[in-house]
């Protein structure tokens, strides 16, 4: 549970003089009473802060720093006043007036501060996972992370901390230690994993829940991916990037590189390996990555290729499915794909994605499709025009010849 890691958090949109201007310049959040909630009346000098920046267009922007917090009126008759100073770091200096910030207090003591613009994806993801209302004008939010608010570390979940940066650990490391023994550390093929996950969960079914089975696969994937990479990345880095010459810097970029690349690589094809399984449960006819137009690549052709591509067959009868495990704005990469397809559909298993790029998607006729477990990320709008992936396959069965 998110409990395990953090202790609550607040969210509050930032005035001017909470940021670093010509005219102001003062480093520090006003201490609200939401602040004084969280963080207590007791001092707390030059705290350990991760600084992150959260842009849907430009990624994130890490910085290290501190957080103080105090009482600038102690030992002084008038009432408290408390005050958050910040440390000058690269985020702070991006921050503007308007932006959203949520401080959170991690269960080690230490806090994280997140700024991002108010109205983007990273927002509302941001404010679903602490539970935290959105908050109106200048007032603050504050929720207290216990029992009856809570969330649990599921693939929404672990998603938004993947973008902070947090890995949480593992509960069931062990039997995750047995499933991947037989691999010595070393990462099979894609689709071997996928059906790894598949067979370690028997009591899963696709055919009476594919939204739910779909969810379930892809989190088994990635938490057994996640330990043997753990396992594989530890017995690189303890070999160590010694050579000769001294420490081997390029070695050391190139491998991280390459980490990183494996994990994206990984993920598409985990989500597409699990659809198929999905459509074949159901006894769907597709095609999967077959070319069209200038040597496009749709993820899923329904009923297929040989019918996509043959002028007589009704174009109302054919559905396309690009498949992207995160969107920002790869999205739009679906649009040119199998041109006689007018309405195109589009799963992704990213929460939370703004208004904004939902509304653009209708525009372009693009239908997204979120796996019903990821709805409640949404707004109620939005959730009312989500199409679920059992909806989806409802769509294409009708359309079978």
């Amino acid at each position: 549970m998110l409990s395990s890691l953090f202790v609550g958090a607040v969210a509050k949109r930032l005035t001017v003089v909470e940021t670093i201007t010509d005219s102001s310049n003062q480093h520090e959040f006003q201490g609200i009473r939401a602040l004084r909630r969280l963080l207590g009346d007791e001092d707390r000098k030059q705290v350990q802060t991760r600084f992150i920046w959260l842009s849907d267009e430009d990624g994130a922007l890490t910085a290290d720093g501190f957080l103080s917090w105090s009482n600038v009126r102690k030992g002084k008759p008038r009432a408290a006043e408390y005050h958050l100073y910040y440390s000058t770091n690269a985020v702070t200096q991006a921050m503007a007036a308007g932006d959203l910030v949520v401080i959170a207090l991690r269960r080690d003591g230490s806090f994280m501060a997140i700024v991002m613009p108010p109205a983007g994806s990273a927002a509302r993801q941001l404010l679903w996972l602490f539970g935290l209302t959105p908050p109106e004008g200048y007032e603050a939010t504050f929720q207290h992370l216990d029992a009856a608010h809570d969330t649990e570390l599921g693939l929404a979940a672990r998603y938004i901390l993947d973008e902070l940066a947090i890995e949480p650990e593992e509960p069931e490391a062990a039997k995750l230690d047995e499933l991947i023994a037989p691999f010595a550390n070393v990462f099979p093929a894609t689709k071997v994993f996928s059906e790894l996950a598949r067979g370690s969960l028997p009591d899963v079914s696709a055919s009476d829940d594919p939204d739910g089975a779909l969810v379930e696969w892809l989190d088994q994937e990635e938490r057994l991916f996640r330990r043997l990479e753990r396992k594989s990345v530890a017995e690189r880095v303890a070999n160590g990037f010694q050579t000769a010459a001294g420490v081997d810097v390029d070695g050391f970029l190139s491998f991280s590189l390459s980490v990183q690349n494996r994990r994206k690589a990984r993920a598409g094809q985990a989500l597409e390996n699990h659809l198929e399984a999905v459509f074949l449960a159901h006894g769907l006819s597709y095609a999967r990555g077959a070319q069209t137009e200038d040597r496009n690549r749709p993820d899923f052709l329904f009923p297929g290729a040989a019918e996509y591509g043959d002028p007589s067959f009704p174009i109302s009868r054919l559905t396309m499915l690009g498949a992207k495990s995160t969107l920002k704005d790869r999205w739009r990469q679906v649009l040119s794909e199998a041109r006689r397809i007018h309405q195109k559909h589009l799963l992704t298993l990213e929460p939370g994605i703004s208004e904004n790029q939902t509304s653009e998607m209708r525009a372009k006729s693009l239908q997204l499709v979120v796996p019903r477990r990821l709805h409640e990320t949404f707004s109620s709008s939005q959730r009312a025009w989500l199409l679920d992936l059992a909806g989806f396959m409802d769509l294409g069965r009708a359309r079978q010849p």
